[in-house]
This record gives structure tokens, C-alpha cells and sequence, in this order.
């Protein structure tokens, strides 16, 4: 069993009270909006994708997240030599 939230970065304070209220493991969704943002963002030069997307996935673990789902997956593992 786990508790999911989405979408992910506009509820961190929920992943907290769903963390410590529950005490079951916690699943955040990177849902693709938030996804398509952060591409857009980096294609458009306004953000360094590698930088932007890793820094709002340490913040999902930060808030209480034991996983997250995201599109990012293939990339961020490459990022991180997986």
C-alpha cells in the first residue's frame, strides 16, 4: 500500500501532512504539465533542464516524497550515472 499525490510540486506541504499523518509510504507524480514546464522552460533557454528538473525532484524527496513518479525518469538516471 501507499498514499499518492498529485501533482507533485504545487502540494509539497501536502506530501509533509500526508507523510506524517499516514506514516505509509509516499508517492509523488510529477504529473506532465509540470513535466512539459520544465522542458519548455530549459528549450526556450530560460532554465538549465538538468539543473531545474533535478532540483524540483530533490524538493518532492525533501518535502517527504519515498518516490516519485516522472516523466524524467530515463534522463534523470543518466544524470545521475544509472
Amino acid at each position: 500500500d501507499m498514499v499518492m499525490v498529485k501533482p507533485g510540486l504545487p502540494y509539497l506541504d501536502i506530501v509533509r501532512r500526508v507523510k506524517d499523518t499516514f506514516g505509509m509510504p509516499t508517492f509523488v507524480y510529477q504529473v506532465s504539465g509540470e513535466y512539459a514546464l520544465l522542458k519548455v522552460g530549459a528549450k526556450n533557454g530560460l532554465v538549465d533542464e538538468r539543473r531545474a528538473m533535478l532540483e524540483t525532484l530533490l524538493a518532492m524527496k525533501r518535502a517527504g516524497a519515498d518516490a516519485v513518479l516522472t516523466y524524467a525518469a530515463v534522463d534523470v538516471a543518466k544524470w545521475l550515472g544509472g
